[in-house]
């Protein structure tokens, strides 16, 4: 059973026989369906079904010959609302079953940003008609917790603000130059990080980590698209899954200046969201890659 159902609302899901009884469900009563040939003598198909508003579960399979459908595999998913990148996308194959891995290189994030891909179908098609690499695409991301809490903001005025953002902008152009090569750029990152260091070591004594650090996006745990972050709050709302009742708040956040939605089990959330608060937790992050029209 996937672990991600339970950050859409289907903690309660006992065993494999009501799984089963969802997936065909799915299938029989999909509000999307998509398909595309694998260039083989079958049909790749996925369902998809809202339980929530933005918030679903998609099944992946395959037609035969015969027209008989085998599904393959599931996953729940969140649709993002924004743009959280212009960055070019790559992609590529899971080795274990048709499904998709992207990898943005976004200088705002300072990693390389892998997320499961969301929308493959169009991926695939695009591939079989020859078009990749496509240039002028958008990504938009979303994330599932299975854990978070809230923490209160770092207090700041309209001064700090700018000179945040400032600080950042810099910080980026000097990325940039430093992916090409920048010896002067990698320098000035290198002596920055370490007075960035030295700074807060000597303010970790009195003060608590979390007033020094406003903001993180870093890898957890051992899978490549799972992530640790630590994100102001834009924008929250809370909806309830259709089919179980339970509830689920749905959060925009701003995580080193990378723009992306999250939603998490209104009973792993520690805390009460609010516009301005901060959110502290684990995500799986997923993407959509938003195809200029005509591909």
């Amino acid at each position: 059973m996937h672990k991600y159902l339970r950050a859409i609302g289907f903690s309660g899901l006992k065993d494999r026989k009501e799984l089963q009884s969802l997936i065909t469900d799915i299938i029989i009563e999909s509000e999307e369906r998509a398909y595309t040939s694998n260039g083989e003598d079958t049909i790749l198909a996925e369902f998809c079904k809202d339980f929530a508003e933005n918030i679903g579960i998609a099944v992946c399979g395959e037609f035969d010959s015969d027209n008989k459908f085998s599904y393959d595999y599931y996953y729940p998913y969140m649709r993002g609302t924004g743009i959280s990148s212009e960055e070019d996308v790559s992609v590529e194959r899971h080795a274990g079953k048709e499904s998709y891995a992207g990898i943005c290189d976004d200088i705002k994030v300072g990693v390389s940003l892998i997320f499961y891909l969301q929308n493959m179908i169009p991926y695939i098609k695009a591939q079989n008609s020859n078009h990749l690499p496509i240039r002028g695409t958008t990504l938009t991301l979303s994330g599932l917790s299975l854990q978070g809490k809230i923490l209160m903001p770092i207090g700041k005025n309209e001064r700090d603000k700018q000179k945040i953002q400032k600080v950042s902008n810099d910080r980026n152009s000097l990325i940039a130059a430093a992916r090409k090569g920048d010896e002067d750029a990698i320098e000035s990152l290198t002596l920055e990080d370490m007075d960035t260091y030295t700074i807060i070591s000597r303010k970790i004594h009195k003060e608590d980590v979390f007033s020094l650090v406003d903001t993180y996006f870093m890898p957890y745990g051992v899978e490549c698209d799972q992530y640790s972050v630590l994100g102001e709050i834009l924008d929250c709302n809370k909806v309830k899954n259709r089919l179980t009742s339970e509830e689920i708040y749905q959060m925009t956040i701003t995580c080193n200046d990378l723009v992306f939605d999250i939603c998490i089990n209104a009973e792993d959330l520690f805390g009460e969201p609010r516009v301005g608060r901060r959110f502290k937790g684990s995500i799986w992050m997923q993407g959509y890659i938003n195809f200029p029209e005509g591909i």
